[in-house]
């Protein structure tokens, strides 16, 4: 499956992005779907996962109540609401699927697409 991230940009502390990340290729609905972030010098870190049907959603500690996962599968696309940003949750967001694991770390992943930048403002 391909994976096609986009929505990132430059935000002040406390506003909103959305990010999308859209599927092509094989049967959407197959992956588990996750979201992962790094910062230059870091390795890559968990933000987020969700189950093939949406039903089952998992967050980071330093990202639940204010992000939200969601997934169409009508459209092949997960998105990450982002809202009360602030300058720590700067970083390349990557989309990532696999078929089988449904898991928090990024080595269970197979696929991951290219990564948007998401830039906080103080």
């Amino acid at each position: 499956v391909q994976l096609q991230a986009s929505g990132g940009g430059l935000v002040q502390a406390g506003g909103s992005l959305r990010l999308s990340c859209a599927a092509s290729g094989r049967t959407f609905s197959n992956y588990y779907m996750a979201w992962f972030r790094q910062t230059p010098g870091k390795e890559r870190e968990f933000v987020a996962r969700i189950s093939k049907m949406g039903s089952s959603t998992y967050y980071a500690d330093s990202v639940n109540g204010r992000f939200t996962i969601s997934r169409d599968n009508a459209k092949n696309t997960v998105y990450l609401q982002m809202n009360s940003l602030n300058p720590e949750d700067t970083a390349v967001y990557y989309c990532a699927a696999d078929r089988d694991t449904y898991s928090s770390g990024s080595s269970t992943y197979e696929y991951w697409g290219q990564g948007t930048q998401v830039t906080v403002s103080s």
